[in-house]
């Protein structure tokens, strides 16, 4: 028997999730028979879970109460608090392990905080550490006193201009540049297949002046292939390197992604390319080391020419196994966007669009030849075949009733 654990938005967060629930399906029969067996936890909102790389332990971010708490599986269908949680910070939303099973990192939206938190030889949680606050690269009223990383904001903006526009040449300014037209968008449609159509090309990218107040969001964290760590800065456009210390983390250096363009989510590449989600301007940016260690930008590519700015927000970024193709959700249009990772992993292409089946897709999960989606809105999860051969969403398979899901992690 196949099994998800399910992590959703409570009362708190405008949801029905009593706790981290339970999705199971029948053996060998799985994305026909998949349903919501109910929460087995009763937790506050745990909006992302996570596990241990070696221990039966699941570790939940409770967002409503910012905290972070550790479950033990303590029967086939069942978890038990392992001690008390653990406070993290506003809104904690994110958790990654790290391999070694020693330590996680815990991202906050709410005041952007970036969290280590030890962890014991039988997987509960220890100490917290909070790492250095996340500085505004774009900031004018640090323009008199900036930090290198600040200095280096304006030529990382006209590079990610020439990469749009396919040009090393940069001839305007950054915030006037256009994307450039893209070729290969396939749409799917159940009657007649893949089929390849002309879209329209996307809105320039959101100007500052249609953001929120700009405030740090941190937003996810990834292990890098060095064994330094990736965490996203949504509200301050940054993705920041760490070095784990034997008590925390140090910061190494930051990219400053173009103003406005809100980097959410990550996935690591088997080539160790690291690309990166972007919320309010819809696209994909792939980062690369140099060899003087330092991560820089290699690329920038729509999501899909369909996309909406304003409108669509992308979630969750997820590859294949092979990293041959990779799978965003539009939150919005409700829609899975699948792109084609290029060359040696530096490059990416969209290439299909398909209908999520549920509405405001959160999360998604890539599960023996399927994609299983999260509507956090609609109460659902819903289940997409795979193509085979090319990786394209080929339609919706399943739905099963969930109260606010906002995660799906796969039950050891």
């Amino acid at each position: 028997m196949t099994q998800f654990w399910v992590g959703g938005y409570g009362a708190g967060m405008g949801g029905d999730a009593a706790g981290i629930g339970l999705l199971e399906g029948d053996e060998g029969r799985e994305p026909d028979t998949l349903a919501y067996r109910g929460a087995v936890t009763q937790t506050s909102s745990p909006s992302w879970l996570a596990r241990h790389p070696s221990l039966d332990v699941v570790y939940a971010a409770l967002e409503d109460d910012g905290t972070v708490q550790a479950f033990a599986r303590t029967g086939q269908s069942t978890l038990a608090p392992l001690a008390r949680p653990v406070a993290a910070g506003d809104s904690a939303c994110h958790i990654a392990v790290a391999a070694s099973g020693s330590y996680l990192i815990a991202s906050c939206y709410g005041d952007g905080r970036v969290v280590r938190i030890g962890l014991s030889a039988d997987g509960s949680l220890l100490k917290p550490t909070v790492s250095v606050a996340a500085r505004d690269p774009y900031d004018p009223d640090a323009a008199q006193n900036p930090s290198e990383e600040a200095m280096e904001a304006s030529a990382q903006e006209i590079a990610a201009a020439m990469l749009r526009n396919g040009s090393m040449t940069f001839e305007q300014p950054p915030t006037e540049v256009a994307d450039p037209p893209r070729s290969g968008l396939l749409l799917f449609d159940e009657a007649l297949g893949l089929n390849p159509v002309t879209a329209p090309e996307p809105e320039p990218a959101v100007k500052a002046e249609d953001q929120p107040a700009r405030a740090s969001h941190a937003h996810a964290a990834a292990f890098l292939p060095d064994g330094r760590i990736a965490t996203t800065d949504l509200g301050f456009d940054l993705v920041r390197i760490w070095r784990p210390t034997s008590g925390g983390l140090a910061l190494d250096h930051e990219i400053v992604l173009p103003l406005g363009t809100g980097p959410r989510h990550m996935v690591v590449h088997p080539s160790g390319h690291l690309h990166v989600v972007t919320e309010y301007s819809c696209e994909i940016f792939t980062l690369a080391v140099q060899p003087d260690g330092r991560w820089a930008l290699a690329a920038a590519t729509s999501v899909t020419p369909a996309a909406e700015l304003g409108t669509d927000f992308p979630a969750e970024l997820a590859r294949s196994r092979d990293g041959a193709t990779l799978y965003t959700a539009l939150r919005g249009s409700n829609t899975i966007a699948a792109l084609r990772v290029r060359g040696g992993g530096e490059s990416v292409e969209p290439f299909a669009l398909a209908e999520s089946g549920v509405d405001w897709p959160r999360h998604h999960l890539i599960h023996d030849g399927s994609l299983l989606v999260a509507g956090q809105r609609s109460n659902e999860i819903s289940v997409l075949d795979l193509d085979d051969r090319t990786g394209a969403p080929r339609g919706i398979r399943h739905r099963t009733a969930a109260p606010a899901p906002t995660h799906l992690l796969l039950a050891r």
